[in-house]
């Protein structure tokens, strides 16, 4: 079972928050919520940092550009920070596409579903595609990911996706975690990481008031912060956006996940539901092998568009550039 990161939430504000308890015998440790910004020598643009950590005796820091949303890890020696409480840093870079992206998430925060960033209105016509792996003892569905590159590639190289991942799926998947892996390292896509939790813990029975992350005991810091770690640990880095279990949350849940400096993220059309994409639709499928109406559908899809395609008429978009192009 892997250590409990525990932070306290009555000063999430502060600058700093520790994680008191490193993951022993591996490489990344002391992770710590951080909020401040930096600049790099000869770079005139600043960057928010929202975490801190050590990968060996290496103090670094996990960034995101409060233009493009883009995230990136930096090393102390890199980089000169300054503090500032969260709500400074809010009032600091309140004309980002940053803010802007949270402050527009913010407004949905007292729903019970689907709440977070639903659709966005990008400059051109098309989708941004968001695949969900919660925990399933399946396979993940490969067809969706090489039908979108036979389709796409010849039109978008690399192709751009949204993965929303679990830690319990990294975990129990990892032949297929390399396998989509492998496919950003050989250029084939691009793909944003989500967090989707590392547990998403869910109950049959349960009301939605108390399932999903609402469910009692659910430690929201291990959740979120736990799943960054294993991206991390892998390489890989974390985006700046996050996707509730079962799209189910409520104001207080919601609010810390704000807090973190993550933007919720929602779907205006879950395909396996029957709701149809339009231009700056989130679109949601799952490739956990427990959606097969949904995989049909897209693939589908995306056969329809090609034409639009091919002609520059509509695209996948990624979701980084959508928010900032909406924010222009």
């Amino acid at each position: 079972m892997r250590p409990r990161i525990l932070i306290n939430f009555a000063g999430i504000f502060c600058c700093l928050l520790t994680v008191t308890t490193p993951v022993p015998g591996q490489q990344i440790s002391d992770y710590r919520l951080f909020t401040g910004y930096g600049t790099r020598q000869g770079d005139p643009h600043e960057l928010i940092i929202i975490r801190r950590f050590l990968r060996g005796f290496d103090t670094c820091y996990l960034t995101v550009s409060p233009q493009t949303l883009q995230t990136s890890v930096v090393n102390s020696g890199q980089v000169k920070v300054s503090l500032l409480p969260w709500n400074e840093l809010k009032s600091r870079f309140a004309a980002s596409a940053y803010v802007f992206a949270l402050d527009r998430a913010e407004l949905s925060r007292t729903k019970l579903q689907d709440a977070g960033i639903r659709k966005v209105l990008p400059l051109r016509k098309g989708i941004d595609l968001t695949i969900d792996l919660c925990p399933s003892r399946l396979p993940l569905d490969r067809e969706i990911f090489t039908d979108l590159i036979k389709e796409m590639a010849v039109i978008e190289k690399p192709v751009p996706i949204a993965i929303s991942v679990t830690g319990v799926w990294i975990r129990e998947h990892p032949g297929d975690f390399r396998w989509l892996d492998s496919l950003t390292v050989a250029g084939e896509l691009s793909i944003l990481w989500i967090n989707h939790s590392f547990n998403h813990h869910t109950s049959k029975k349960a009301p939605l008031t108390s399932n999903f992350l609402l469910a009692p005991g659910t430690d929201i810091n291990s959740e979120v912060l736990d799943l960054e770690l294993l991206l991390l640990e892998k390489n890989i880095t974390p985006s700046v956006f996050f996707r509730f279990p079962g799209l189910v949350s409520d104001k207080e849940i919601y609010e810390k996940i704000i807090a973190f400096g993550l933007i919720p993220v929602g779907s205006d059309a879950w395909l396996a539901k029957g709701e149809r994409p339009v231009n700056g639709s989130i679109v949601l499928i799952h490739a956990n092998g427990n959606e097969p109406l949904g995989v049909r559908d897209f693939i589908r899809l995306i056969r329809e568009e090609q034409s639009k395609a091919k002609s520059g008429q509509w695209e996948l978009l990624d979701l980084r550039q959508s928010l900032a192009e909406e924010e222009e």
